[in-house]
């Protein structure tokens, strides 16, 4: 903040009218350290931000057209796979630190983007973006030009597990990027890893389509990505393991709530678990250990997040079939998408990491 009180750093946000949008929107409206002078929408062009976000009417803004992009310190990109890529050129010629939600520049190497996706068209600059998680790539962000923000199911599942691997109680290599051999990631891991990640209807956006529909998702268990979900490379390039994942579509809006099985090779105890999990987090803003104590709400819960850039982390013991299962939730438009991307721009740009991110909560709140 400048030396009279006003905020010191403008802001824009391309794709300013998805629902990721209107999160970063409310986001740096609240934010010390960001004026917004920019939010773009093809389709609502010359509208007011709230005619589409009806939470931001006192906020004094119209929707512009994404050509037409403004000189700002930060450009928060909140579009669609593909438009990124296609356009960091002039992301970056309009801004010093370039935030992409998308899945443009999560993955290493061109080679995982013909794996899991359609290709790219940018490879060169991979090696330039820096994933958003902090708790995983802190050290890094700090003064990175490119960020990009993790997937929210992989953002769930990388939280849960992290700790296992910086403990050696699982295998794999939480250092190791698959960069340099795509098949890395498995070398030398025997061990198990079945992970169950539950998803809000929000997930799939704004424009998320007849499956999204309220008449549709209400009241279903859906598994709708039952092997190969796009966040598995993530996972495996980050964590160094191969996972057996499954994300099911559930009756919630915000959301994402991974139960991951894990069987280790060795023995291992309750005070194993904490030691690994407290040694993690114990020091992390955004990160709460909520491990089977009393109340209601004795494991994570997507509920008890909702709206905030809090992740819950929690385990339980199953000794008779030498298994341990993690949980972890978040609310997948904050943890998993905008509050994950402003909580890495407060890193990269050297400004408190939890500047606009205080909101706790609410009890008891309806369905998230």
């Amino acid at each position: 903040m400048s030396a009279d009180g006003e905020p010191s750093l403008t802001a824009s946000v391309v794709g300013g009218s998805g629902f990721t949008g209107g999160e970063l929107l409310r986001l740096l409206s609240g934010h010390p350290e960001f004026e917004v002078v920019q939010a773009t929408s093809r389709s609502y062009t010359n509208k007011t931000v709230g005619h589409q976000h009806p939470n931001l009417r006192g906020m004094d803004l119209r929707f512009s057209d994404p050509e037409d992009l403004e000189s700002v310190d930060v450009l928060f990109a909140a579009t669609p796979h593909g438009v990124s890529m296609e356009r960091i050129d002039r992301f970056r010629e309009a801004a010093g630190t370039v935030v992409d939600l998308s899945a443009d520049f999560r993955l290493d190497t061109e080679g995982q983007y013909d794996e899991w996706y359609d290709g790219h068209d940018r490879p060169e600059l991979l090696d330039k973006a820096e994933y958003a998680l902090p708790e995983l790539n802190r050290d890094n962000l700090e003064g990175a030009e490119i960020v990009a923000s993790g997937g929210c199911n992989a953002t769930a599942t990388i939280l849960g597990l992290l700790p296992l691997f910086e403990a050696d109680i699982l295998g794999g290599d939480a250092e190791q990027s698959s960069a340099g051999d795509q098949n890395s990631s498995s070398s030398g891991n025997d061990e198990q890893v079945v992970v169950d990640v539950k998803v809000g209807s929000s997930e799939g956006g704004a424009g998320g389509g007849e499956a999204s529909s309220h008449p549709e998702r209400s009241g279903v268990v859906r598994p709708y990505a039952p092997t190969g979900h796009r966040h598995e490379a993530e996972i495996e390039q980050f964590l160094g393991i191969d996972v057996s994942f499954t994300v099911h579509a559930v009756d919630m809006i915000r959301g994402a709530s991974a139960t991951c099985h894990v069987f280790p090779d060795g023995p291992v105890s309750k005070g194993d678990l904490w030691g690994a999990y407290r040694g993690q987090y114990e020091d992390e803003p955004f990160v709460d250990l909520v491990a089977g104590g009393g109340g209601v709400y004795r494991y994570p819960e997507p509920k008890a997040v909702a709206g905030t850039n809090k992740a819950e982390v929690g385990f339980e013991l199953d000794p008779g079939n030498k298994r341990l299962v993690v949980f972890s939730a978040i609310d997948n438009m904050m943890k998993g998408s905008a509050g994950q991307a402003v909580h890495a721009a407060n890193v990269a740009l050297g400004l408190e990491e939890t500047a606009g991110l205080e909101f706790a909560g609410l009890h008891p709140v309806g369905a998230p």
